[in-house]
């Protein structure tokens, strides 16, 4: 598609100033000032001082006789039109960034330009007898000229570096969809290779962050600008995935925290990159059922929650497999289903506090749960009418304690 220029992209009024026995006299002295001016350019601005055989030499020489050509075209006719001229320039400033160089030392050779042609179409026009009111609108030409053909080169140099950016960003969101895809990020070429391409040094360990999406959805403020943009980010379902690389590191952690504010979210384990799928699923669990409600209560964050997954891999390791779990309180914990609710109750209470005691007395219990001892030990003698020797057996007490844990998940919250 051609590039659309717009009818004003010139100020018209300094060529319609100027004579067109201006062009007549500057025609014959266009190699001489345009040889002239790249000497001055390479002599001014040290970027530019390449041989004159070199590509940045030619694409130099070349700019600098197209820029004083447009020049003498518009001051013979000031309405003609300039979309090849601006095509040019934006593919200047294109290559510019294309080869690693920033816009500073083009804009220095453009002011260069500028006060050169300036100086020497001024002294043309006097050696060929032109009128001395020539001067002024002629200096205002030069730098109007000078000013496009700058600001073009700088529309070109944005464009390419958007798309530039644009390209690393989807190299980023492949390798992130890598590296949380179980099968893909167990090969280490693979990930090596789309790291590369992404330009993200693989750190030692990662964590992931899962933030559930708000109503205004996208990025929350902050994320990855802080890091100098080392956070890798995906879109995975309704949720906003975050891998943070060495998330161990001095304020990491905290800045996360700030920068999720308000919304619910959760901070996987820390893990090797080839696991961080796995961090995402703790994540994800820890996000399950009432660990949020418990959180958000603990955080004081208003309207939202920050829960760590490394701080509760026990609960989410029951969170995944919770309905083996019932069913495992089921079957170990059935005796106490004929028993009034209250009374149920208060026996898998004492039943979680024997299984956690060192020495499974009966005032180690009463002390653990805040009641007399002739109650802790009338309670046990009840344990050991409904569950006999298996309270001796490693096996029935390891599937109990699972299943107390389990319930503890599951039961409603006051």
């Amino acid at each position: 598609m051609p590039m659309q220029v717009p009818d004003e992209v010139f100020t018209r009024s300094p060529w319609h100033e100027l004579p067109p026995a201006l062009a007549v006299v500057l025609r014959p002295r266009m190699d001489a000032i345009a040889t002239h001016m790249v000497d001055v350019i390479r002599d001014e601005v040290p970027a530019y001082r390449r041989p004159l055989d070199s590509a940045l030499g030619r694409d130099l020489a070349g700019s600098v006789r197209r820029a004083i050509g447009q020049f003498v075209e518009l001051t013979e006719e000031p309405h003609s039109r300039q979309e090849h001229h601006v095509r040019h320039f934006r593919t200047l400033g294109r290559l510019e960034f294309l080869n690693g160089r920033t816009t500073d030392a083009l804009q220095a050779a453009f002011r260069v330009g500028a006060r050169v042609g300036a100086r020497l179409y001024a002294e043309t026009a006097r050696s060929a007898s032109l009128p001395l009111e020539v001067v002024m609108p002629l200096h205002e030409a030069v730098l109007t000229h000078i000013n496009v053909l700058s600001n073009e080169s700088v529309k070109g140099y944005a464009a390419a570096q958007a798309l530039a950016e644009g390209g690393l960003q989807r190299s980023r969101r492949t390798l992130a969809a890598c590296l949380l895809d179980q099968q893909r990020a167990a090969r280490p070429d693979v990930v090596e290779s789309l790291a590369r391409q992404a330009q993200w040094p693989l750190p030692d360990a990662v964590a992931c962050l899962l933030v559930r999406q708000g109503a205004g959805g996208g990025r929350p403020a902050g994320l990855g600008q802080e890091r100098g943009a080392d956070v890798l980010a995906l879109t995975h379902g309704a949720d906003l995935v975050l891998i943070v690389p060495d998330p161990e590191s001095d304020g990491t952690v905290q800045r996360l925290r700030t920068a999720v504010r308000g919304r619910t979210a959760a901070l996987g384990p820390t893990v090797p990159p080839r696991d961080a799928w796995v961090s995402l699923h703790c994540a994800r669990l820890m996000l399950a059922g009432h660990a949020v409600t418990a959180a958000a209560a603990a955080d004081g964050t208003a309207g939202g929650a920050f829960v760590r997954a490394g701080d509760g891999l026990a609960e989410a390791h029951l969170r995944h497999g919770i309905h083996i779990g019932r069913l495992l309180g089921d079957r170990t914990l059935g005796v106490l289903r004929g028993l009034p609710p209250g009374r149920a109750a208060r026996l898998a209470e004492t039943l979680d506090a024997l299984l956690m005691s060192w020495s499974r007395t009966a005032p180690e219990v009463a002390r653990a749960l805040d009641i007399h001892p002739q109650t802790a030990r009338k309670r046990l003698r009840r344990l050991e009418e409904l569950f006999g020797d298996r309270l001796s057996d490693p096996a029935f007490r390891f599937e109990a304690l699972l299943a107390l844990r389990t319930r503890a998940l599951t039961a409603p919250r006051a």
